[in-house]
Order: C-alpha cells, then sequence, then structure tokens
C-alpha cells in the first residue's frame, strides 16, 4: 500500500479544496502593486516615478502609460548592462545571484538575463501550482512516490564576476528544494556533466536502477533522451524500462508536432502536462485533464500584458511599435492572438518575451502559446504564425501517415517568384511534390489569408525531406543541444542559407 503516497495524495487534494476560487484579475492588480513597491527606489524606479505611479486612481493605467515596451536589446543597453556590470539596485532591488543564458530561437551570442532569489522563489512556487494541480489529473497514489526524470541543462553553472550562470532550467534543478532530491533524476552528479551525449548515456547507464513516474522537459530533447534509453537496453519501448511512468511535463514549445513520435515510444498513453516555463519565469501551466490550454500563473510576481499580435502593431524584428496598445487580463478575449509582455520579480519592465498567445478561457485565464512574433510568415501577405503551420504539419501526419516531430520553412525567393521552402524532418522519405500539394491544400481551406497570397505574390510550396537528427545536429552546431532550445520554426532568408549549406554540408 503506497502509505507515503496517499499521504501526499491527501494533503494535495486537500489544500486544493481549501484554495478556493481567486480572482485572476485581482491577483494581477496585486502583484503590480507589489513589484512596484519593491521596486520604486530602484534606478528604474525612480527614472519612470514608481511613487507618482502608486498614488494613481487606476495604477495598471498610470503604469502603461509611464513605461515603455522593452525587448531584450532596448533594457540591456538602457539598464540590465549596469546590472551586468555590477551595479546594484538598477531595474529590481539588490543584484541578481544568477544570469540565465539564453541564446533563443535566432542569435548566435547568449543573452544574460538577471534571475534574483526572487525569481528563483517564483519558479519554485509554480512548480508547487504544478504539482498542486495534479491532484486534478486522477493519478493513483503510489505515483506520488514515483521519481521524477527532469531532463535540462547542466546543473554545473558557471562562475562570473561573482555570479553564477548558465541555462534556466540548469538554474532551477541547482536549486530544487531539499525535500525534492529523493524524488529528482537524474540527481545532482549526472545533472552536472556539462557534455550532453555523455549526459544522456550516463541516464541510460543508470535507467534501469530508476522508478521513473512523471518526466519534464522539452520535447526533442526528451524524445532523443528516450530512443537512447531504449537503444542502449534494446527494448521496444521506455515502459519496458519505466514501467510506472504515468505523465509527461512538457515546456517550451508546442507539443502537438512531437506527439506522434513521442507516442511511438511508449507501450501506452501517458498524461501530457503542458507548462510555459522561459528564461524569464515561469509563467503558466496546465491544471485539469479537460484541456491542453495552461491557465496562467497570476499571483507569483510576474504581471502580464497583452498587446493585440497585428502587422500595423508589430515590426520586422518582432519587437513592437511605440503606439501598440496593451490590455490588461481583465479585458482580453478568448481566440485572438497577443503579444505577452512581462514585469517581474527580475526586474524586467514591460518587457517583450517574444511569445504570442491567445485565451482559451478567459475566465480561468488558460492560455495556449500560437507562435513567436519573430516566426510569423509574413513575406508575401500569408500570415502564418506558429501555431497555424503546426496545425498543418499534424494534417500532413495524419493524411500521409509519417511522423514529422521537426519542420523549418522560409518565404524564399526563386528565380520564378516567393514559394515556402519547407523542411520537413522525418525518417520516412515521401514524394516531395506530393507533400507540397498536401501541405498547400491545407493551408488554403484553413486559411484565407494564405490563400488570397496564392492568388498573387506567393508562387507555391516545396518540400524537402530530412533525417529528424538533422535538427539536433543543427542546434548541436549552434551550441544550443539540450535544454531551453526552441527550433527555428521560421527563418529570414539570410539564416535559411545558413540552415540549407549546413544540411547539403552533412548530406
Amino acid at each position: 500500500m503506497a502509505i507515503i503516497g496517499n499521504i501526499i495524495k491527501g494533503v494535495i487534494e486537500a489544500r486544493e479544496a481549501l484554495s478556493g476560487d481567486p480572482s485572476p484579475v485581482e491577483e494581477q492588480k496585486k502583484v503590480l502593486i507589489e513589484l512596484l513597491e519593491s521596486a520604486k527606489d530602484t534606478q528604474f524606479g525612480k527614472h519612470y516615478g514608481f511613487a507618482s505611479i502608486l498614488k494613481s486612481d487606476d495604477v495598471q493605467e498610470a503604469f502603461s502609460e509611464a513605461i515603455p515596451y522593452h525587448d531584450y536589446k532596448k533594457i540591456t543597453e538602457e539598464w540590465w548592462s549596469k546590472t551586468i556590470a555590477g551595479e546594484p539596485d538598477v531595474t529590481w532591488p539588490g543584484s541578481p545571484d544568477f544570469f540565465a543564458l539564453s541564446s533563443g530561437t535566432t542569435g548566435k551570442k547568449s543573452k544574460r538575463i538577471p534571475v534574483t532569489e526572487d525569481m528563483v522563489d517564483s519558479i519554485t512556487r509554480a512548480g508547487r501550482h504544478q504539482v498542486y494541480a495534479m491532484s486534478n489529473f486522477d493519478m493513483p497514489a503510489d505515483f506520488f512516490e514515483k521519481e521524477i526524470m527532469m531532463l535540462g541543462s547542466s546543473t554545473n553553472l558557471q562562475e562570473r564576476d561573482g555570479k553564477k550562470e548558465g541555462e534556466i532550467s540548469g538554474i532551477s534543478a541547482s536549486n530544487i528544494p531539499f525535500w525534492f532530491k529523493k524524488y529528482y533524476k537524474p540527481g545532482d552528479q549526472i545533472a552536472k556533466i556539462d557534455d550532453w551525449d555523455e549526459r544522456v548515456l550516463s541516464i541510460a547507464k543508470n535507467a534501469k536502477n530508476w522508478d521513473i513516474g512523471a518526466l519534464s522537459g522539452i520535447p526533442s530533447w526528451m524524445e532523443l533522451m528516450l530512443k537512447k534509453v531504449i537503444d542502449y537496453h534494446n527494448v521496444d519501448n521506455i515502459h519496458q524500462i519505466w514501467p510506472n511512468l504515468r505523465a509527461y511535463t512538457s515546456g517550451g514549445v508546442a507539443f502537438d508536432p512531437y506527439e506522434k513520435s513521442f507516442n511511438a515510444l511508449l507501450a501506452h498513453p501517458i498524461q501530457i502536462i503542458d507548462t510555459y516555463l522561459a528564461s524569464e519565469g515561469f509563467f503558466a501551466c496546465q491544471n485539469r485533464p479537460e484541456t491542453t490550454a495552461m491557465k496562467l500563473i497570476t499571483d507569483n510576481g510576474i504581471y502580464f500584458e497583452f498587446v493585440p499580435f497585428e502587422p500595423k502593431y508589430v515590426n520586422q524584428d518582432g519587437s513592437l511599435t511605440d503606439d501598440a496598445p496593451s490590455i490588461t487580463l481583465d479585458n482580453v478575449e478568448e481566440d485572438v492572438d497577443y503579444v505577452l509582455i512581462i514585469s517581474t520579480v527580475s526586474g524586467a519592465w514591460r518587457y517583450i518575451i517574444g511569445d504570442t498567445i491567445a485565451f482559451t478561457d478567459v475566465e480561468r485565464a488558460e492560455i495556449k502559446i500560437t507562435g513567436r512574433t519573430k516566426f510569423f510568415l509574413n513575406t508575401v501577405g500569408s500570415q502564418l504564425s506558429v501555431n497555424k503551420l503546426n496545425d498543418a504539419v499534424k494534417h500532413l501526419e495524419e493524411e500521409l501517415d509519417i511522423k514529422v516531430p521537426e519542420y523549418t520553412l522560409c518565404a524564399k525567393r526563386f528565380d520564378d517568384g516567393f514559394y515556402h521552402s519547407w523542411y520537413l524532418g522525418s525518417d520516412s522519405k515521401l514524394d516531395e511534390g506530393k507533400t507540397a500539394d498536401v501541405l498547400d491544400k491545407y493551408l488554403k481551406e484553413a486559411n484565407k489569408n494564405y490563400k488570397v497570397a496564392r492568388s498573387k505574390a506567393l508562387e507555391g510550396v516545396k518540400v524537402n525531406f530530412v533525417p529528424k537528427q538533422m535538427f539536433a545536429d543543427w542546434n548541436g552546431a549552434n551550441k544550443k543541444k539540450g535544454g531551453q532550445v526552441k527550433m527555428e520554426r521560421v527563418m529570414g532568408e539570410e539564416r535559411f542559407k545558413e540552415w540549407e549549406d549546413f544540411v547539403s554540408q552533412k548530406a
């Protein structure tokens, strides 16, 4: 009998029953006031008059009118460069203990994003939100006694100017609470291995010693790890090694493109739970099984604003125009794409993280990630978000009975005009012309802007199949193997040429 598991499950269920039904809108108003109070004496707070904003009749409106939007480039040049140089009290009280290194999806040079002790605490609390939500998924009591495989970047953080830096998954794992360590795998020693391939091999060697009940990590790298374990032990699926595996907490990117290839590694389906963790914070997690949408965590040191994702408000580089209107949580609408703006306990203020989201349930503050501002394919008016591209690939998988967990494309100019040039990562190589026709037909039927573009400047679709491993090799060559990696779904022509040169060299 799972005595400890029953106790843990009972505590979680009791906590959820007693927590009531707080208002996300009111929680957000409180968070903003707390952020402003905490930072009013910083250089940023004095410059923008946080003390005066706090005296306003409408703090939310006064805040949005006083503070401009910031992307990483702007806030670093004007503020975080001083934090990086060691100045205290710049955008948040004191100095950050960590810097999260993030090259994002397009840049070659790592960004250094401040991670304060308050942010580490925020991420830990968000993790507890996720655990509490497990009471809604009808897991058996013994599930709460099983171990959790957290696959992220190395926890061997580097020292630089007296601060520790690494990817956010490595920072988070290096700060897990002491009581959680008995459940945490692959454990401190293996997690510190810098080399991704060596770390995964160590996981495979030790896999049979662990009783894994849940997985957590980026889908693309999780698949590679599971395949390594399966191949190492010469079994057919991962349940032959971890028979009690019941849940996978996915995050960072949409799970849909990976669903078919991921399920092929299992003996039976498991519960997929989506989360939204970025270098700048832990924003949302799925908290009920009836939907794949994620609930914004609205009481945890992060204040959210939303800008309608319309071409007139978004510049070519993904930044926002100065006149782009922001909307607070109490005024959002369902099924509308918004650019997500955050202000946080790490001193990010009206910060554009580059993601677009849409609300599926406003009352519950539930969202889905719909894409990236830089991955919006609109070169010839087709107006395709990553979410729409993912839908097209999922249709392709069903129509042609193939698995395509990875892809990238570009609106590329050929001699006879613009084409959407796709590279599909699949170990099944089908007729590329037929595949292009299936994609083109689906997109024309599903998206009116695409259909209009096809009647004008867009000549059609071209498809190239490459092995799935090509995408992992590309990320590895760009020093982004493992960790919080988001593959470029849409590339500009210059970046796409680098990709095509890489593919031809590997062929």
